[in-house]
């Protein structure tokens, strides 16, 4: 689905405050505006999709960093296509937002499963409200939650996992690029995304970072090395010359944003190695050479 974000609701206008107005505004009309449109107690058949809307800007407006870079940009910060923030948007610069899944049927082997939006307009309603309106509670406060534990390249490539929810078995799809700390909100459940840390790569928003060591030779006069990548490894050139904590990156080889934003970077960081025993002839040579 192609979304045109110049047709996208300006967020101050959403929630009818100016772009001057403080935090404490911002929040206050949220809370008057999710009121007025949770679904919860209002039955009009387009409540939930503005409520969405509601919940969308406030995500941005209430983030200090999300409303510089709307502030900036508009709603061109968070086009993958834009190319306004240096070739990043805001997703690979600073996070995913999170985000939900909404599944039909009931049969979670093999189901395709479709984003909700940007985030659970429900999890931050009941951050601000309680949950519950005379007794009502929203649709997320009546789901349970569930942990499950990935290693890292089964978050970054997504898999397919078997939980045990209610004693009953269910397979269940995990998205590529999830991240750890985040919550998938399933029809049934909400699963807690809890991500093990690799012994190669780090990885930071949506961009992925390896350490590499090279000799004091290799620095200097260059070489070609093979490097671990998300996929196969890969050869990449040193340059002569190359110096400590070199960065090289290769542009779209990281992790693919969970919400389709585009994908991140690899970056392998050169440390060079100084040897810590030399032989007497090696510190002569270093000597004469007078590095």
């Amino acid at each position: 689905m192609i979304v045109n974000f110049f047709m996208k609701k300006d967020f101050y206008e959403l929630l009818g405050v100016s772009k001057n107005a403080t935090k404490d505004e911002i929040k206050s009309a949220y809370r008057k505006s999710a009121l007025k449109f949770h679904p919860d107690r209002n039955k009009a058949p387009d409540a939930e999709e503005k409520f969405k809307e509601i919940n969308e800007a406030y995500e941005v407006l209430s983030n200090d960093q999300k409303k510089s870079a709307y502030d900036q940009f508009g709603h061109a910060a968070f086009d993958p296509s834009s190319g306004g923030m240096g070739g990043h948007t805001y997703s690979q610069q600073n996070g995913p937002f999170n985000f939900t899944y909404t599944q039909s049927g009931g049969n979670f082997g093999g189901a395709d499963f479709d984003f909700g939006g940007f985030s659970n307009p429900f999890d931050i309603f009941e951050q601000f409200f309680g949950g519950s309106f005379s007794g009502q509670q929203s649709r997320a406060k009546r789901l349970e939650t569930y942990k499950i534990s990935l290693s890292f390249l089964e978050a970054v490539h997504g898999c397919q996992k078997e939980v045990s929810i209610g004693g009953k078995k269910k397979t269940i799809k995990i998205p590529a690029g999830v991240d750890d700390g985040q919550k998938i909100r399933f029809s049934e459940f909400i699963l807690y995304i809890d991500v093990q840390p690799d012994k190669t790569f780090k990885r930071e928003v949506n961009d992925v970072f390896i350490n590499v060591n090279i000799k004091i030779s290799q620095a200097i006069f260059g070489d070609t090395i093979e490097v671990p990548t998300l996929k196969d490894p890969l050869k990449v050139r040193i340059k002569p010359g190359t110096q400590p904590n070199t960065l090289i990156r290769l542009k779209g080889q990281g992790v693919r944003d969970v919400n389709g934003y585009g994908q991140g970077d690899f970056y392998i960081r050169l440390f060079v190695e100084i040897p810590t025993k030399l032989t007497s002839r090696q510190k002569d040579l270093l000597k004469q050479l007078d590095l």
